[in-house]
C-alpha cells in the first residue's frame, strides 16, 4: 500500500533521524574552508582504494558513493505547565552505496510488481575525526554493501528472463551527472536550554488557563547538520544547515467524543529571528480561542459542492494531489497508478495555474520554506524546476533514476537517513494569472453556491495535513484534514463553524475543477513521509476555489469527555462567586 502523508508536526519524528532543514546556497561557489576536512579526506582515501579494488571484482563496481551526516540536536518539550524533557545529542551517520552492473540495468533495478527495499543499510559511526578509524569503518561498511549489491544483482539479471518487462522498465536504472565540489564552512549550533525550559512551561500553563484544553505541548528544537559525500563521479562536498522550531499543539474533545486537535509552528534559521514572547502568546489565545469554539461547534454532514481553500490549505491540497504524482520514481513502477506518466506536454491544470518546485529558495515574503538544501542527498545541486507552465505539465521530479524522455536528476533525490534517496518535493511553489481578491473570491463562491441551488458553500480555513494513495491496488484518491471549516450562506447569514468533515478526491476531477486563485501566496511547512522517509517540505499556493468538492465524515472517537474538569477549574460552590 502506498500512502503518502504530509503532517507539520516534527515532533512526532524521531529524532534520531530527523531530516536536514532549509539553507540557500549557490552550486559549487567559492569555498568557506581552505582545505578539506579530516572527516571528507578519510572519505576520498578510501574512495580511491575502494574504487580501485572494486573496479577489477567480479562484478564490478562501476559507482561508488560516501556520505557521512553529522548532526547535532537540541530539544526541549514541556507539557501542562511543566518540563517533558531536555536534552542535547550528536551522531554521525555512514551511507555507502555500491552499484554494479551498468548504469543501464544494475542491482537496483526494480522486478516486476515485487516492492523494492526502501531502507538504507548504513550504519552509525565514530564521532572522532580519526582519518585511519573513519577508514576502517567505511572500509566495513563498503564490503557489506558490495556483496549485497552482488547478490542483488544475480537476482535482478535472472528476473529480466522470466518477467515482461514494460516500456517504463527500459530507462536506465541510474544516470550520469556532473561532478561538483564545494567545501562550506562547519555550522554548529549552541542552545542554551534553561531558557527554553522556562518558556515552554509558560507556554503549555497559558494553554492550561482553559478549562477546554485536556492536553498541551511545546517543543523547541534546534537542529545542526553538517554533510559530506564523495563518489566516484568525482564530486566532493562539505556544507551545513541549521533550522530552529517551536510547535505548539493543544487538545480537547468535544461532548460527543471527537479529538479537538489545533497547532501551530515557528520556523527560523537565526537564533535572533525566534518569535517574540508577544507572537507566541498571540498565537497561544487564537488556538485556545479556536479549541473552545470548536468544542462547541456542530457536526457538518457529507457535502458535494462548492468550496474556498484559503492559501496553507490549498498548499497542501497541491501537495498532495498534484506534487506526489508528479515524482519521477513513480513514473517507472508498474505498481504506481501512474496519474501523469504519459501526460508531458498535455494541459493538465486550468491554464491560469504553473507550479513549479525551487529547493533552492530559502524564505518566500519573509517566511522561512523548510523544503530548501543547496546540494540534494545524492550530491546533485537542487534546481528550480518548473512542472506545470500554464496548466501544461513540462516534466517531473527527479533523482539519478532516469525516465523514457527524462535522461537527468534536477537535484530533487532526497530521503531521510536511514533510507534510499528517491525524487521527493522540496519547495512546491503554486502561481496563478487568474488572481481575485478575498472579498471577490467570497463573493465568487456565493455566486457558485446560488448557481447550483446548495444550502452553503464551504470555507477552509486551516488543515493539519493530509495524505494520498498512488498505487495501483488502491483507488487514486486523496485526503485532506481540515480543523477550521466554515459554512458560507448566500443569504448573507453570518458564517458557521462547523467540524467533523475530511476533504477526499481524485485527483484528474479535482484539478480541473479549480475556477479561480487569491492574489497572495501562503505557505506551509511540513514533514512529508513517503517511501524515502520523513523530509521537511514546503508548500506555497494562493487560495484556490474550487467549483465542487466533496467532503466525508471525519473518523472520530466515542470515548467521552473527562467526568470532572481539570483540577483548578471546579465550578464555585452555589451561592459563592467563582
Amino acid at each position: 500500500m502506498k500512502i503518502h502523508k504530509l503532517i507539520n508536526q516534527s515532533f512526532l519524528i524521531s529524532a534520531l533521524l530527523l531530516a536536514t532543514a532549509s539553507c540557500s546556497l549557490a552550486a559549487d561557489q567559492a569555498s568557506g574552508q581552505s582545505v578539506s576536512p579530516d572527516i571528507l579526506t578519510a572519505m576520498q582515501q578510501e574512495l580511491d582504494r575502494s574504487k580501485a579494488a572494486l573496479a577489477e571484482a567480479d562484478p564490478p563496481a562501476y559507482f561508488i558513493s560516501y556520505t557521512i551526516s553529522d548532526r547535532q540536536y537540541s530539544l526541549v518539550s514541556g507539557s501542562n505547565g511543566a518540563l517533558l524533557s531536555s536534552i542535547d545529542d550528536r551522531a554521525r551517520w555512514l551511507e555507502v552505496q555500491t552499484r554494479v552492473g551498468t548504469p543501464q540495468l544494475d542491482d537496483t533495478h526494480k522486478m516486476g510488481d515485487r516492492p523494492p527495499n526502501w531502507t538504507s543499510p548504513g550504519s552509525v559511526t565514530v564521532l572522532d575525526d580519526d582519518i585511519p578509524v573513519l577508514r576502517r569503518e567505511i572500509w566495513r561498511e563498503t564490503d557489506r554493501q558490495y556483496r549485497a549489491a552482488a547478490e542483488a544483482l544475480i537476482r535482478v539479471t535472472t528476473s529480466q528472463q522470466v518477467q515482461v518487462q514494460t516500456s517504463e522498465s527500459a530507462a536506465p536504472d541510474f544516470s550520469h551527472e556532473a561532478p561538483h565540489t564545494y567545501l562550506g564552512p562547519r555550522v554548529d549550533i549552541h542552545v542554551d536550554r534553561k531558557p527554553w525550559e522556562e518558556r515552554v512551561r509558560r507556554y503549555t500553563a497559558e494553554f492550561s488557563k482553559s478549562p477546554a484544553v485536556l492536553n498541551s505541548i511545546a517543543t523547541f528544537s534546534a537542529l545542526g547538520m553538517n554533510q559530506y559525500l564523495v563518489n566516484t563521479d568525482g564530486s566532493k562536498l562539505a556544507f551545513g544547515q541549521v533550522h530552529y522550531r517551536l510547535e505548539l499543539y493543544v487538545q480537547s474533545k468535544a461532548s460527543d467524543g471527537m479529538n479537538i486537535e489545533r497547532y501551530a509552528n515557528f520556523d527560523w534559521l537565526d537564533p535572533k529571528n525566534q518569535p517574540s514572547e508577544s507572537e507566541v502568546f498571540r498565537t497561544i489565545a487564537q488556538l485556545v480561542g479556536e479549541t473552545e469554539a470548536l468544542d462547541k461547534a456542530p457536526l457538518a454532514d457529507p457535502y458535494a459542492g462548492p468550496a474556498l481553500l484559503t492559501g496553507r490549505a490549498a498548499a497542501v491540497f497541491f501537495h498532495e494531489v498534484f506534487g506526489h504524482r508528479a515524482e519521477g520514481f513513480r513514473q517507472k513502477d508498474i505498481t504506481e497508478g501512474q496519474t501523469f506518466s504519459s501526460k508531458m506536454g498535455e494541459q493538465i491544470l486550468p491554464d491560469f495555474i504553473s507550479i513549479k518546485d525551487d529547493p533552492t529558495e530559502a524564505t518566500l515574503g519573509g517566511q522561512m520554506l523548510l523544503g530548501g538544501y543547496p546540494y540534494d542527498d545524492e550530491g546533485v545541486p537542487a534546481e528550480d524546476t518548473t512542472l506545470v507552465d500554464h496548466g501544461v505539465l513540462k516534466t517531473f521530479l527527479m533523482s539519478r533514476s532516469p525516465l523514457v524522455g527524462v535522461a537527468h536528476s534536477n537535484g530533487h533525490g532526497r530521503r531521510q537517513l536511514g533510507f534510499v534517496p528517491v525524487a521527493r518535493q522540496g519547495n512546491l511553489i503554486v502561481s496563478s494569472t487568474r488572481t481575485l481578491s478575498d472579498v471577490e473570491l467570497r463573493q465568487k463562491l456565493i455566486e457558485l453556491v446560488k448557481q447550483q441551488q446548495k444550502p452553503f458553500g464551504l470555507l477552509i480555513d486551516d488543515i493539519a495535513g493530509g495524505f494520498t494513495f498512488t498505487g495501483r491496488g488502491q483507488p487514486q484518491a486523496f485526503q485532506v484534514t481540515p480543523l477550521v471549516v466554515y459554512k458560507v450562506f448566500p443569504d448573507g447569514r453570518p458564517d458557521e463553524l462547523v467540524r467533523g468533515v475530511d476533504i477526499v478526491g481524485t485527483p484528474l476531477v479535482s484539478l480541473t475543477n479549480i475556477v479561480a486563485t487569491g492574489d497572495k501566496q501562503e505557505v506551509f511547512n511540513g514533514y512529508c513521509g513517503a517511501e524515502s522517509g520523513s523530509v521537511p517540505v514546503s508548500a506555497v499556493a494562493p487560495a484556490i476555489l474550487i467549483s465542487e468538492m466533496e467532503f466525508a465524515k471525519k473518523e472520530t472517537s466515542t470515548d467521552k469527555p473527562p467526568l470532572l474538569p481539570p483540577p483548578a477549574h471546579d465550578p464555585a460552590p452555589r451561592g459563592q462567586q467563582p
